[in-house]
């Protein structure tokens, strides 16, 4: 089947320039007879290489490119998919969509078209991701294949996955937005062959020359070794380190949450008993701040929504007060507020003390690699249940002493955070059960709530 000639041409990798992502969203939006008309268009190229039992078992790359229209007549309003940008498959999706419209109930919550908008620069892409060959993804995979190989009793299993992408969203109103960017993202699990013990490291960034892998791998291995043989002691409070990661699945939780329109209806740990929200209170320690910002360095996330709204640095904790909420347009004009748009990432500001200071200075205490299997107990007090994992020790006199078998827990990060003793530096993490770009740091904090033994590795 032969098709008309495309105006531009997707280049390998389908990632596109501004210009050219311009031209093309530029070229739906004449096909289109409906009142309004959206179009999102992303693509990129995805490589990887994957390993298991000490070997290499598979790698690979994948290219994508999508344009997504959606048509809108009042409050009606539909989406339709297409991944070829022919000008037939492009008319055919417009027609589509807007067949699908005029079918659709109204959209009770359904907003304007924005106007053209202003962006901040986030300079997220890195050649030294995008130009990473297969060799260099193997050679990475070897720092934790190699040792675990000489060692003779450890079992290496990880995933590199590297990115480069665009994305470009515009309407018929004149709003264009456009991000460029790259990401690496490594994560390893070394396991003793007697299997008791487990050891787990990640890291991510956009930036490839920021991600640690030799580093990454050799924590793994470490882990495992340290954690052979683990004993079990009984369940309760402690006073706990949780390293980075663990902090990330449970802290990131309380930007869930951070929804004002769940907490003007009362249904949020920051609903006010009587009505309204707790913005002005204190929530948890003075030491906390929590806030969302594309531009971080740390982060360098995409700097709007999928409907083009701008994000900025929105700062819902300062030293332990909660300041703001985030509203949707809709929400926000239903208010009378400000919209802010739903953040895509997540910072927690930390201290100084390292993992080593934090562990020199407790009698006693559960240092915690990282957590699993995050389910929610209460959403009005954040409560969550889980498991340890990959790496669980007892802390004595200073010193790691004793492998510990895994703990279920029942704890919030509200409560965390109101028992919190000392903070580490803020880190980039490999990604949470949530997702999304984190960066927090390790805390010390008393009175961490473990209910049950865990005979699981």
């Amino acid at each position: 089947m032969s098709y008309p000639k495309r105006l531009i041409e997707v280049p390998d990798g389908a990632i596109l320039s501004r210009d050219e992502s311009k031209n093309l969203i530029d070229r739906v939006i004449k096909m289109s007879k409906a009142e309004s008309i959206q179009v999102n268009i992303g693509g990129g190229y995805s490589a990887n290489v994957r390993f298991a039992d000490n070997q290499m078992s598979t790698a690979g790359g994948i290219t994508d490119f999508t344009v997504v229209i959606q048509s809108s007549f009042g409050k009606k309003h539909a989406v339709v998919t297409v991944n070829n940008i022919s000008d037939e498959a492009l008319q055919r999706a417009v027609a589509q969509s807007e067949s699908l419209a005029k079918l659709a109930p109204d959209d009770p919550e359904a907003m304007p078209a924005l106007p053209p908008q202003q962006y901040t620069e986030v300079n997220a892409y890195f050649d030294s991701v995008a130009n990473l060959t297969p060799s260099d993804r193997a050679k990475a995979a070897l720092t934790a294949l190699e040792p675990a190989r000489t060692a003779g009793d450890l079992t290496a299993a990880g995933f590199l996955v590297t990115n480069a992408s665009s994305t470009a969203l515009g309407n018929d109103k004149g709003m264009f937005a456009y991000h460029r960017s790259t990401n690496a993202n490594y994560t390893v699990t070394v396991r003793t062959k007697d299997g008791t013990g487990s050891g787990w490291a990640g890291g991510e960034h956009n930036d490839w020359n920021q991600v640690d892998i030799a580093g990454i791998s050799q924590r793994a291995i470490e882990k495992a070794k340290l954690s052979r043989n683990p004993v079990a002691i009984e369940p309760g409070r402690y006073t706990v380190i949780l390293e980075p990661q663990a902090v990330g699945d449970l802290v990131q939780l309380m930007g869930g949450y951070a929804d004002a329109r769940s907490a003007d209806e009362g249904r949020s740990p920051f609903s006010k008993q009587g009505g309204g929200n707790k913005i002005g209170e204190k929530v948890v320690d003075e030491r906390v701040s929590i806030y969302a910002d594309p531009a971080d360095p740390q982060i360098l996330a995409q700097p709007f929504d999928g409907q083009g709204f701008p994000l900025g640095r929105q700062a819902f904790v300062e030293n332990g007060v909660l300041k703001q909420l985030y509203y949707s347009r809709f929400w926000a004009q239903k208010q009378g507020k400000t919209a802010t748009g739903a953040p895509t990432s997540f910072i927690m500001s930390g201290g100084n003390a390292s993992v080593e200071d934090m562990i020199k200075a407790t009698e006693r205490g559960v240092l915690v690699t990282r957590l699993w299997y995050l389910r929610e107990v209460d959403p009005r007090t954040i409560l969550y249940t889980g498991l340890t994992r990959d790496g669980t020790f007892l802390i004595e006199n200073g010193k790691i002493t004793k492998a510990l078998k895994n703990f279920r827990f029942n704890e919030s990060p509200l409560f965390m955070l109101n028992n919190l003793e000392t903070l580490g530096r803020p880190v980039r993490l490999a990604g949470t059960e949530a997702g999304g770009a984190i960066s927090v740091p390790a805390i010390k904090v008393r009175d961490f709530n473990f209910t049950s033994l865990s005979d699981a590795v």
